[in-house]
């Protein structure tokens, strides 16, 4: 349900029209209505993601309100032992003052331990988690002691105005480089199905409407 013709329609419905191709005049209409950041045309439509990602992730996700979350739930099923462990190029050191920070890489002996010390606290954890269980005690308090390292899943459907907001903040230089890569995931997904709409998003400044 994600078209550039749904933007289209969507805007002309005020003078009671309705097409069913696109031709020049609406691609026009698309860059107008980016332009002006007249928003509301640009709702009508829904993307469905099925994600899987880190917890910490999901957290800087979720705060994203406009969209329906679905995930995963440790109340309910057994936890897995899929944890996040960065590439040894991710490991990186944090410079400047909050607000203003760089980020560096690390000497290749620092990444690795650095993986290694991830690793060993996952495997800590996630035996403690099935000790726990074996006992007896709930899944749904077990989890407690699973870092936000952990791989949960979820499904997000968002219109094509939130998902532009979106990518225009969380593929940014300042978002976190794990979520960015997401937003970068997502944001092929806008390009192949709503092309228009995105060449006008894009030339926009990657301003969502």
């Amino acid at each position: 349900m994600a078209t550039d013709l749904s933007v289209v329609n969507s805007a002309r419905v005020s003078f009671g029209r309705r097409k069913e191709e696109m031709d020049e005049s609406d691609q026009g209409l698309i860059r107008f209505l980016m332009r002006e950041r007249h928003g509301t045309p640009f709702e009508h439509n829904s993307f469905r993601f099925h994600i899987r990602a880190p917890i910490f992730v999901v957290r800087e996700w979720m705060r994203h309100r406009i969209g329906s979350f679905n995930e995963f739930s440790m109340r309910y099923a057994r936890a897995t032992d899929d944890f996040y462990v960065p590439e040894p190029d991710d490991v990186r050191t944090q410079v400047g003052k909050p607000g203003a920070y760089s980020f560096e890489p690390v000497e290749p002996e620092l990444a690795e331990r650095t993986r290694e010390e991830f690793q060993a606290v996952y495997e800590q954890a996630y035996a403690a988690y099935e000790r726990l269980v074996e006992l007896g005690v709930a899944r749904e308090l077990a989890r407690s002691v699973l870092p936000v390292g952990a791989y949960t899943e979820f499904y997000w459907t968002v219109n094509a105005r939130a998902l532009m907001n979106f990518i225009s903040l969380r593929s940014s230089e300042s978002a976190q480089r794990e979520i960015r890569r997401y937003a970068e995931a997502c944001e092929t997904f806008l390009a192949e199905k709503m092309p228009v709409t995105y060449a006008a998003f894009a030339a926009n400044d990657r301003t969502a409407p």
